[in-house]
């Protein structure tokens, strides 16, 4: 192909393209990242998403990152299980600044005076990523919740089979990649 005008402003248009799905999807995993820090109790995992310097807002506590993920951590360790999971996310990529909207279904399996309580709250982070010598990471996550249910325990697979659910903390297989995806010889 000759270089052409034509040709070398659709290469640096195709280039800026590839770059921001990229940088997308690099900010994508920011939240993925997070939220298996949270199911898991995993400190380190949840600190590698924030700048030194970022500061998260959640009505029931704001201040810096690493005050809110030893919070989070001491009250989730409480629940018999959590599951964090990611929905829509639309992320705005600004040069070396991005803007999120990340919605997200939490469910806690909670001790109650009866038992056990299913807590699902689903809301939205609003986000703003910066990007430092190459690597995006947060720094700055509010959480907006738009609903929360909390309803007595329906689980009879749980109730019959206890020992067959593996979700773990640190000790979980995801950690442990010799083992994850043994088959049977």
């Amino acid at each position: 192909m000759r270089c052409t005008p034509s040709n070398t402003l659709r290469a640096k248009v195709m280039d800026h393209a590839v770059q921001t799905l990229l940088d997308k999807q690099a900010i994508y995993e920011l939240s993925c990242r997070y939220m298996r820090g949270l199911d898991r109790l995993d400190a380190d995992s949840l600190l590698s998403v924030f700048w030194e310097d970022a500061y998260c807002e959640y009505g029931f506590m704001n201040g810096d990152a690493p005050t809110f993920i030893v919070f989070a951590i001491s009250a989730l360790r409480d629940h018999e299980s959590n599951q964090h999971m990611i929905g829509n996310t639309l992320i705005e990529v600004e040069g070396d600044e991005a803007f999120g909207e990340v919605y997200f279904h939490a469910y806690h399996k909670v001790k109650s005076d009866t038992g056990f309580d299913d807590l699902i709250v689903a809301g939205r982070y609003l986000d703003r990523y910066e990007r430092r010598d190459g690597v995006w990471k947060m720094a700055y996550r509010s959480e907006r919740v738009d609903w929360s249910r909390t309803t007595p325990t329906q689980d009879p697979y749980y109730q019959m089979m206890p020992d067959s659910l593996f979700g773990g903390r640190l000790d979980d297989a995801v950690y442990d990649r010799t083992s994850r995806y043994k088959t049977a010889s």
